[in-house]
């Protein structure tokens, strides 16, 4: 079914009105380890496991890291790609992304032209993705030559948010950068939420259920959560106890927001 990954969702956010996607960076565990972290997070509720990174996240490794992950559990696969090599047959979707506000025409369609045959030829479902990296951006924000949406000014991220709606984009990343101390602010979020009618994610700093729950509630329907599983230093029942806290926390503000 085409947009399957895409139409299940758009389901799921709304019927519990938030969802985690577990992020996991191929460089930063073997592939075994990756398969039971992945097993880990469809036991603590997880929604999707996103697969990619910055730099280094291409070729056998990628591969390896998503085979182990459909060999241990049952959730959607979709590729987060960091450059053009960050492509698998294996993955059940792609974020198609164009960074919108990178100084680098490379970053907004120069990428996406090159990688679009290759795609295709792979069958990979498509999900058309703007992403808006805020400060500090971090890595993402350096490779992606970005000039960083500052953090005091929710109106910037909210217009370009819309903007990325107005030219087909499915889906509306705002990215703090991994590791960052803490997410995009809550006014940014409610901000750009109230301008667009497609789904929003917010990446980078949500490091804990506090921030989790947070994001949520001022109106993103979906969070990544990477470094939080990452400083457990894979240890697997960790993961699942921290990324079980953070799914409770969404699913209490997702249920608070679908009754308003």
């Amino acid at each position: 079914m085409k947009d399957k990954i895409y139409r299940q969702i758009l389901g799921e956010i709304d019927a519990l009105g938030g969802l985690v996607f577990l992020v996991i960076d191929p460089p930063n565990q073997e592939p075994k380890v990756a398969g039971q972290i992945a097993k880990a997070a469809q036991k603590a509720g997880v929604n999707a496991i996103c697969i990619g990174g910055s730099v280094g996240a291409q070729g056998a490794i990628l591969d390896t890291t998503i085979l182990s992950v459909k060999e241990n559990c049952a959730l959607p696969v979709i590729l987060f790609p960091g450059n053009i090599a960050s492509i698998s047959r294996y993955a059940d979707a792609l974020y198609f992304m164009s960074m919108l506000n990178s100084t680098d025409p490379y970053y907004i369609t120069g990428a996406q032209i090159a990688s679009a045959g290759p795609i295709k030829s792979l069958g990979i479902e498509v999900i058309p993705t703007s992403y808006i990296v805020v400060e500090p951006g971090r890595a993402v924000g350096w490779v992606g030559r970005a000039q960083m949406i500052p953090r005091n000014l929710p109106y910037l991220a909210g217009i370009t948010a819309l903007a990325g709606q107005y030219l087909g984009s499915k889906f509306v990343i705002l990215e703090s950068g991994g590791g960052a101390e803490s997410p995009v602010p809550p006014e940014m979020i409610s901000y750009a939420k109230k301008l667009i009618e497609v789904p929003l994610i917010v990446a980078g700093g949500v490091r804990d259920e506090k921030f989790a729950y947070q994001t949520i509630r001022a109106g993103a329907d979906i969070i990544h959560v990477g470094t939080a599983a990452e400083e457990t230093n894979n240890d697997v029942s960790l993961v699942e106890k921290t990324l079980s806290r953070m799914v409770a926390s969404v699913q209490k503000a997702g249920k608070e927001k679908l009754k308003k």
